[in-house]
């Protein structure tokens, strides 16, 4: 077999002369259903609402083969809220994921453009027993919001596995004129995918600083998750270190109205415990406990419990049902919000469906 470098890998999609077969994938997840929050200063609400389990979504992927087992590949995908048919991001249009790039069976796959983090994508694909969604989403507590999930003008690089091991590596340019740094972020991910077992340990580093303004400091992300298949239940476990500004943003500024109002922790730890029991082939039980620990002196700590349940309909669309609530303690300010919304209180009870094609 011929053994390709690196350089075949960047340069291969302009160099191969071989005949390409290209294909292109149409897909998307159409979720909506009701939702009931309580708690916060502006009373309870009742609201139908989108993306609730999976944020609604329309996309594009595809590949073309390059020969010697390579390929380019793409990938456009644009939010929207089926409650109102609008983007869910203003003047956005593939606002979720926007990239192209070249795979190789035996170097991995590099892709530039607009992607998901590699704290993200452990803290959905291998910790939550919710998968970021729903109103047990990791989300509420753990440090999601902004450039943690996704980022642009960035490059990703993940290697081929090995015996179950790949790593992951992220580099998200700043492009502020004159400073290199400032604006950047980094990320790295190190996994373990073998039978019942899925292991990862990441990292993400955001440097903070604007040009012009004076430097203020980097924030630090790293994150264990895991989960085991038991086959009787699937367990789930996460621990994370957030420190430095805004690695850890509150999800809303002030949703209790309290005075003085929340501050964002510079200084906290996060820990995830959590199951799906499933209880028959088509229906499963999740539920998890989260704590935030907020290091800092003021002491802003949180815990949240949530439970839920999932019924398969079909291979493509489940129903769902969950709730969560969040205990804030020393006037901490977080939500219980869904995979598309921070939330309004420290309650919430979701009822929808969910539908993949």
């Amino acid at each position: 077999m011929k053994k390709l470098t690196l350089a075949a890998l960047i340069l291969g999609g302009f160099a191969a002369t071989a005949q390409a077969q290209s294909n292109v994938t149409i897909y998307g997840i159409v979720d909506a259903g009701l939702v009931r929050e309580s708690g916060g200063s502006a009373g309870s609400v009742t609201k139908l609402t989108s993306g609730i389990g999976s944020q609604s979504r329309l996309g594009f992927k595809g590949s073309e083969d390059l020969g010697d087992g390579l390929a380019a590949i793409f990938q456009l995908e644009a939010g929207y809220k089926i409650d109102d048919g609008t983007i869910d991001s203003a003047n956005t249009l593939f606002n979720r994921q926007a990239f192209v790039g070249l795979k190789s069976k035996d170097l991995g796959t590099l892709t530039l453009g607009r992607q998901y983090t590699p704290l993200y994508n452990a803290m959905s694909q291998v910790a939550d027993p919710f998968g970021a969604g729903y109103a047990g989403s990791i989300k509420n507590l753990f440090a999601a919001k902004g450039n943690n999930t996704r980022t642009s003008n960035a490059v990703n690089y993940t290697t081929a596995t090995f015996d179950g091991f790949s790593v992951d590596g992220q580099y998200a340019f700043g492009e502020q004129a004159g400073s290199n740094s400032a604006g950047r972020q980094m990320g790295f991910g190190l996994n373990y995918a073998n039978g019942p077992l899925n292991v990862r340990l990441v990292y993400n580093n955001k440097n903070t600083d604007v040009v012009g303004k004076p430097s203020v400091d980097t924030s630090r992300n790293t994150m264990l998750a895991a989960n085991y298949d038991f086959q009787v239940v699937k367990a789930y476990f996460a621990y994370a270190a957030d420190k430095g500004p805004v690695s850890a943003e509150l999800p809303v500024a002030n949703a209790f109205g309290y005075q003085p109002a929340p501050v964002a922790s510079i200084d906290s730890n996060d820990l995830l415990i959590g199951a799906s029991v499933p209880v028959s082939a088509n229906d499963f039980v999740l539920a998890s406990y989260i704590r935030k620990n907020d290091k800092t002196a003021f002491n802003q700590d949180a815990d949240q419990y949530a439970i839920g349940f999932s019924h398969l309909l079909s291979k493509r669309t489940n129903a769902y049902v969950a709730w969560a609530k969040i205990k804030n303690k020393n006037g901490a300010g977080y939500t219980v919000g869904n995979n598309n919304e921070a939330g309004t209180g420290d309650k919430a009870f979701n009822v929808g469906i969910r539908h993949q094609f």
